[in-house]
């Protein structure tokens, strides 16, 4: 599974070819391979009117919701200095869980946004393409 952060959600919808590349693949699957925070997604519109709206239309993107223990972790990370709320729903996202036991890796497009021991991989990743 891979997180898709608010910078990677921006990158594709202004036509980043490998992510669209990826994302157009993964709709041929029956197993959502794409996990986008819901505080990403938000993060994203903020930032860019019009993205979530575009990102929900893909159907290779599974948006994971701010759950109760979710809320709560993420704002632990916050008040720990880990990043801001979609850096840290990403990390959130990212980590194994009982629904994640292998847990994910984040596609960014700033990979210093995350602290050390988190998978953070640039969108422009020459093992991407």
């Amino acid at each position: 599974m891979i997180v898709l952060d608010a910078s990677a959600l921006l990158a594709l919808r202004r036509g980043h070819r490998n992510l669209a590349l990826m994302v157009d693949q993964a709709a041929a699957s029956p197993v959502p391979h794409f996990v986008v925070p819901a505080l990403s997604l938000l993060q994203a519109e903020t930032d860019d009117a019009g993205t979530g709206r575009y990102a929900l239309s893909l159907p290779a993107l599974h948006v994971e919701d701010l759950g109760q223990v979710a809320a709560l972790t993420v704002g632990e990370l916050v008040r720990e200095g880990h990043g801001s709320p979609d850096t840290c729903h990403a990390i959130e996202c990212s980590t194994p869980s009982l629904t994640r036991p292998d847990g994910a890796f984040i596609l960014t497009d700033r990979e210093d946004d995350y602290p050390p021991g988190i998978i953070a991989i640039s969108i422009d990743h020459p093992g991407l393409s």
